[in-house]
């Protein structure tokens, strides 16, 4: 078995870093960096390009709405095409830079707001994905089993790869639980240890109510912001390991 095992990155910005990126890079398959509006600039796009580069990671744009003080997890009201204008401006910027260090961006994954925004809206979404079937038909689209984005992308021809949350609390209906509501952030690591193992055997994950759900994803998200992160994310390759399973980037995994 092929998995894929992924972190936001490059979040920081100028001085400002929230996690160890040259550690974490040594651990994950798959980097999704941060374009500049809720996280990182172009010096630290750079960085994470050439990190990636150097540990044999694949490179995603990690969009994002332009509130560095929120971390773009705040919804911001916007037109329908000053939120494609905003994509398109962030993975332009990362494709250039990756392009001027002679590797390419592989995949795509929507931020916090910006993605719950796309998410709920099946027309938002649509041209979201018509827009990035223009700029590269090549993309993997980083998704939610059954949500709105990987519908749309599937309409758009777009191939793309499921994801599940090690760190985050899932409910009944395989929604992720509200950041702000207790047990949505999971950060003691038996606990994420029990859920990857689960994962990685069964394909399915206890829910924050006790119950369990299917979860057929191909991809593991460990957020890099998460207090312990670099920690998680270790914990989370050694249970791929010990399952005998081996990482691949989303190229080699999306449908």
């Amino acid at each position: 078995m092929k998995i894929d095992l992924n972190s936001d990155m490059g979040e920081g910005f100028g001085p400002y870093r929230l996690c160890d990126d040259e550690a974490m890079m040594k651990i994950v398959s798959s980097a999704n960096i941060a374009c500049g509006f809720h996280g990182g600039d172009p010096d630290t796009m750079g960085r994470m390009v050439r990190l990636a580069k150097l540990n044999g990671v694949g490179i995603g744009a990690h969009p994002g709405l332009p509130d560095r003080l929120g971390f773009g997890r705040r919804e911001m009201s916007f037109q329908a095409d000053e939120l494609r204008q905003q994509m398109l401006y962030q993975l332009g910027a990362l494709m250039a830079i990756a392009r001027a260090e002679r590797v390419t961006v592989s995949h795509i994954s929507f931020h916090a707001a910006m993605g719950n925004m796309v998410n709920r809206d099946p027309v938002l979404a649509d041209l979201m994905m018509d827009a990035i079937v223009t700029v590269d038909a090549d993309l993997v689209v980083f998704v939610t089993s059954g949500s709105e984005i990987e519908q749309a992308a599937k309409r758009a021809r777009l191939k793309t790869l499921a994801l599940f949350l090690a760190d985050r609390a899932y409910d009944a209906g395989g929604k992720l639980v509200a950041r702000g509501l207790p047990g949505a952030v999971i950060k003691d690591e038996a606990a994420v240890r029990a859920r990857v193992r689960k994962f990685l055997l069964d394909s399915s994950v206890e829910t924050i109510d006790g119950g369990v759900i299917a979860m057929p994803a191909r991809s593991i998200l460990v957020h890099s912001d998460t207090p312990g992160a670099l920690e998680l994310a270790g914990i989370v390759r050694g249970e791929i390991e010990a399952t005998g399973a081996t990482l691949a980037p989303a190229t080699e995994l999306a449908e």
